[in-house]
Order: structure tokens, then sequence, then C-alpha cells
């Protein structure tokens, strides 16, 4: 499982005529729409699995309609992923809503437990939501709509009812998180001076840390594991393959980290220019969604470009925007083993 390595950030004075990011707009204009945008569309999702039954049992299928409502709740998700603090870390609620990645096959291994013996915790939501993470969130579903073994293994009927399981924790996770935000924790952040924030400038090192992390885990982990070395690349290992998604989801996680940077930077034109870049690349890489080529040299040399780019953009954080609002070094990093 990975593990959070919370690195040293030094926070000195502002240096003169540096402009404070407003945190009420970070919180008001880019945390809570994001979570908005979360809880309401994993409710979809959830409503339409309740929904969605063929007359065979089967609702995994296209015609169901789960696999759209699938790719609009994890953009949303996506979208907020970088935000890896204060109430989406309760209960390790990020972590039920993704547990990604998963070296050891856990999602699989739970999944095919749950089936074979049509364990009926499935049937509430209270018991389901003890169930190992690995078999609850976004990757867990992915398997049941999208990977043909998970598509014929058990009972049509009992798996139904795992996708409705599955869909209806996502929703109440993402409503808890949600409710957290807009009940207490978005004020304790838009206002410091509290037990949490006791300072703007201890507010201001949470969110620029989220962002950076946000780009690390978007460069070496969701671009960097389906690299893996030039004599041994690994596609097999690429975020979402199954639904298409490993390029989408860079690309989402640019966009959303591209909207926090402006919001902390001022607008910075450098800044934006290293985004754009970064998501021009991608584009370049459309025909190859799921990084499947990185075992071709120049396929491989244009995502290896791709995550080039995104490190410049920690690069400019780091060396210019940093500095400019006081904070000395270094992000968050997230490690897996």
């Amino acid at each position: 499982m990975r593990i959070w390595i919370t690195a040293l950030l030094m926070l000195v004075a502002l240096p003169a005529g540096a402009q404070t990011p407003d945190m009420d707009a970070i919180v008001g204009n880019h945390i809570l729409p994001g979570y908005r945008t979360l809880a309401a569309e994993t409710a979809a999702l959830a409503e339409t699995a309740a929904l969605a039954e063929t007359a065979e049992g089967d609702c995994a299928g296209d015609e169901a309609g789960l696999q759209v409502g699938f790719h609009s709740a994890f953009d949303a998700w996506v979208a907020v992923s970088h935000l890896r603090f204060g109430p989406s870390e309760v209960e390790d609620r990020a972590f039920a809503l993704a547990f990604w990645p998963d070296p050891r096959g856990s999602t699989p291994k739970a999944l095919g437990a749950l089936i074979r013996s049509e364990d009926p915790v499935v049937h509430s939501a209270e018991g389901f939501a003890q169930v190992s993470i690995a078999a609850r969130g976004f990757y867990a579903l992915e398997f049941l709509l999208f990977d043909d073994q998970f598509q014929q293994m058990g009972a049509a009927e009992y798996r139904c009812a795992l996708i409705r399981a599955i869909t209806a924790d996502m929703a109440a996770g993402s409503a808890a998180i949600l409710s957290d935000w807009e009940e207490g924790y978005g004020a304790l952040l838009a206002a410091p001076g509290n037990d949490i924030y006791r300072s703007q400038d201890e507010a201001l090192r949470q969110v620029f840390t989220s962002l950076g992390t946000g780009l690390e885990f978007t460069a070496d982990t969701r671009i960097g594991r389906p690299l893996g070395s030039f004599d041994r690349p690994r596609p097999l290992r690429a975020e979402a393959r199954r639904s298409g998604r490993s390029l989408r989801n860079v690309v989402v996680a640019l966009e959303a980290t591209r909207a926090l940077g402006a919001l902390i930077s001022g607008a910075d034109p450098a800044l934006d220019a290293a985004f754009q870049r970064a998501l021009d690349q991608a584009e370049a890489l459309a025909s190859d969604p799921v990084f499947a080529g990185v075992a071709d040299p120049q396929t491989r040399f244009r995502v290896e470009v791709l995550q080039s780019n995104v490190a410049r953009i920690r690069q400019i954080l780091s060396d210019d925007i940093g500095p400019r609002l006081g904070i000395a070094a270094g992000f968050n990093s997230m490690d897996g083993d």
C-alpha cells in the first residue's frame, strides 16, 4: 500500500510585493466545486446501478449505461484526487474510492473471493463499508464493468448486486467528504487562525503541497509505472487500462492541477505555459490511450517527454512560485512498495 512521506516545508516571510493567494477563492472556486461534482456523479452512477438490470440479470453491459456513468464519475474523482488532505483522509475515504497502485493484485483477489462465495455483505451498506478497500471504489468497479474474466465470473445476479454495493458505497463516501468540507473544514482552510490551520502560511502550505504531490503522482505513477525502464517497459501497469483511461486520467489531472496552480500563483504565465506544453504533449499521444506503446522506442520517447513536461511544472513551482510565496522547499510524496 502506498504510504505518505511528508517532506519538510520551511516557510519564510513573504517577499516584498508578493501577492498572498486567496484561500477563500481556492476553497470556493476549486475545492468545493470539485467535490460537489464528485458527489453528484457518484450519486448518479449509484442510481443507474440500482435501476440497471437486463432480463438475464446482468447489469454490466454497455446497454445498462453504467460504463458512461463510470467515466463521468471517474473524471470527477481524478479532478480532486490531488486534494489528499482533510475530509478525504478520514476513515481512508480516498483509498476506498481509489485503491491504486495495487502491486499485489489485491483488488481482483478480493472481488473474486466475494463473487465465488456470494458473500451476503453486498446487501448491507454498513457491512460493505467494512470490506477490504481493495474490493471498493473505482478500480474494483472497473474490473466488473470492463474485464472479460470478471464479466463472466459467478452468477450475473450476484455481480449486479456487487456493482450496486460498490456504487452505493462510492456515493456515500463522496457525499461524506463533501459534507465535511461544506460543514466546517472548508471554513477552517479559507479562514486560518484555528486549531487545524493556525496561520495563513499553514493553509497555503497545505494547498501548495497538495498541488506538488498531485503533479508528482501524475509524473511518477500515472506515467512512470507503465514506462518502467527502457529494458523492461510495463504497459500492463498503466492506470485504468481496462477502461482505456490511462492517458485520460493524466489529462484530467493536469487540467485540475492547472486550475489550482493558477489560483495559487496568481495566474503566473510561465506556469500556465508549462501546463499547456504538457497538455499538448498528451494530445500528441491520443492514439495510445493506455500507454501500450511504451515498448516502442518512438512512442516511448513521446511518453518520456510528457513525463518531463510534468516534471518541469513541478520545477517551476519549486524554484519560482514557492520562493515567491515564501515557501522554501519540499513537497509531499507518495511512495509505493
